[in-house]
């Protein structure tokens, strides 16, 4: 794993990679932190984020960004074992990553962020790319904060 990313590249990266319709939005996440982080990990990881677009699976609840963020923050610092106590880190960032999100925007619902909007239009797509760069920039703030690593753009 790299020890200097750049968190504008990972935000621009996610977002790029929704824009293009490449992936939806917690895969965009997924892909980036992959990709920018260097991680060792099977692209398979990419698919278990697959589920999630659309407020989970299509049912407009949890902003899938939001999901996507949550998903990689537990690659990093959740548990595999279980009674691991470290699951209590997990939960505080989890909960911190979400609280951002919902700070922001008031809600985590994407029916509710979405009210109103065509899901087909350019104004929706537009929001959820905004949205999916939103949370891969935090989600990578938080990493390089916790895993004191570098941020090359400071």
């Amino acid at each position: 794993m790299k020890k200097e990313v750049s968190i504008k590249k990972i935000k621009s990266d996610a977002e790029e990679l929704y824009r293009k319709g490449d992936f939806f939005c917690s895969e965009a996440i997924v892909s980036s932190i992959k990709s920018n982080f260097e991680i060792d990990m099977p692209e398979e990881i990419i698919a278990m984020a697959s589920g999630f677009p659309v407020g989970i699976g299509k049912s407009k609840c949890v902003c899938g960004a939001v999901s996507g963020g949550i998903m990689m923050l537990g690659y990093f610092f959740g548990r595999t074992k279980g009674g691991d106590s470290k699951v209590q880190k997990t939960l505080e960032l989890a909960n911190e990553l979400q609280q951002s999100f919902k700070d922001n925007h008031k809600h985590l619902c994407c029916k509710i962020l979405t009210h109103g909007m065509d899901m087909a239009s350019g104004e929706h797509k537009n929001q959820c790319v905004a949205f999916t760069g939103e949370i891969a920039e935090k989600l990578a703030c938080m990493v390089v904060r916790e895993l004191q690593l570098v941020n090359i753009d400071d």
